[in-house]
């Protein structure tokens, strides 16, 4: 799989999770895949018990993609996942093998005010 169908994956992935569509959402994964929340210390063993976690949350959600960086089997996305209204800034980083995730590590933080002492360098991002 080359990049360009990487990045198509990908794509399909995030699309089909702010979908809800928990079929296509996974179709990216591998059956022994491994996902982890290191903020919750939580580890996920196997495509059909991440689907069956993520199925389960009760809560509404919206993905918005910010930006998605990878070549070969290393990617990186970047994005807005909102859970009832409530924004959390959301790194995803997936390793690929024989062209599905086998690792997955996602990373979230909520937002915080912007500091004083900084504020004359700093833009204000949408």
């Amino acid at each position: 799989m080359d990049d360009r169908d990487m990045r198509a994956a990908l794509d399909r992935h995030w699309a089909a999770s702010d979908a809800s569509d928990f079929e296509e959402e996974h179709a990216i994964y591998r059956d022994d895949a491994v996902l982890e929340y290191p903020q919750s210390g939580e580890r996920i063993r196997g495509r059909h018990n991440i689907q069956s976690s993520r199925a389960a949350q009760p809560n509404r959600k919206h993905f918005e993609v910010r930006r998605i960086i990878g070549a070969g089997d290393i990617w990186i996305t970047e994005y807005v996942l909102t859970y009832d209204g409530r924004p959390s800034y959301t790194v995803s980083i997936m390793e690929f093998r024989d062209g599905k995730v086998a690792w997955e590590t996602q990373y979230f933080s909520a937002p915080f005010e912007p500091g004083a002492s900084r504020a004359q360098w700093v833009e204000r991002m949408p």
